[in-house]
């Protein structure tokens, strides 16, 4: 009889967007999201993500660069799939490249990326990226037709959206809770059989990271708005480690 593996710990990314949203609100270098990154890691993050949009509404282009040359843990550069996007990435040489959807209208990334619809225009990207050893995640929805289509793509990972469990947990719709925790099961599982490595992302907080701990597919989920919140009030540190903690609880190594 062959003995299960134990658990292992999630990743923690942290996403350091809103902090140069708060410093492009009035100009100037304060706060630095590069000081905010070096913070998160010394707090126990894994990595940090940025995402690079179009309109440059926070991160900008310098601050990519200065990520990957100061920080010591994995950068994770989100970005639309455009040319000047793949140019970028290609120059800042990041761990990772998670691939992302990108409307100027919208306030945060609104869902995933359709890549069933978009596969042929993903490929070449997929591919550039992966030529000069970038490993590529695709942020999708935790669906079966999303899942199967990032395999044929021959990404490494898959990031799949929580945003839409999120908001039935924030607004206690109990279907919705129960529906939209079930696909991301669902989703993680069939993620992992396909040889995915499988994470998580949008929307996430204590609570709600604690219980998609619970599903032992999920290596890492990246998280950037509630903690920078949370920050305000205790600090960095203290959200990041809570958030550790919380991660931990339902991973069972608490």
């Amino acid at each position: 009889m062959t003995a299960s593996r134990p658990p292992s710990r999630i990743r923690l990314g942290i996403n350091v967007d809103h902090v140069a949203t708060l410093r492009n609100a009035r100009g100037g270098a304060r706060p630095d999201p590069v000081r905010a990154a070096l913070a998160a890691i010394e707090a126990g993050a894994d990595g940090i993500t940025a995402h690079l949009r179009e309109d440059r509404r926070h991160i900008i282009d310098s601050d990519m660069a200065r990520l990957k040359a100061e920080i010591s843990k994995p950068l994770n550069f989100e970005m639309a799939a455009t040319q000047e996007m793949l140019e970028i990435a290609l120059r800042t040489k990041p761990h990772a490249v998670c691939l992302v959807p990108e409307k100027r209208s919208e306030r945060t990334t609104e869902g995933g990326l359709d890549v069933v619809g978009g596969h042929n225009h993903l490929l070449p990207y997929v591919g550039a990226l992966a030529e000069q050893g970038i490993r590529v995640s695709l942020f999708i929805e935790p669906s079966e037709a999303a899942i199967e289509t990032a395999a044929r793509l021959r990404v490494p990972i898959v990031e799949l959206h929580t945003g839409a469990w999120c908001e039935a947990v924030a607004t206690e719709d109990r279907a919705g809770d129960t529906k939209g925790f079930a696909q991301l099961q669902r989703g993680a599982k069939l993620a992992q059989s396909a040889g995915l490595e499988v994470h998580a992302g949008h929307g996430l907080d204590f609570d709600t990271a604690r219980r998609l701990a619970a599903i032992p597919e999920f290596v890492e989920f990246n998280i950037g708005h509630f903690l920078m919140g949370e920050a305000i009030f205790v600090g960095l540190h203290s959200a990041i480690q809570e958030m550790r903690n919380a991660m931990d609880e339902g991973r069972g190594f608490k």
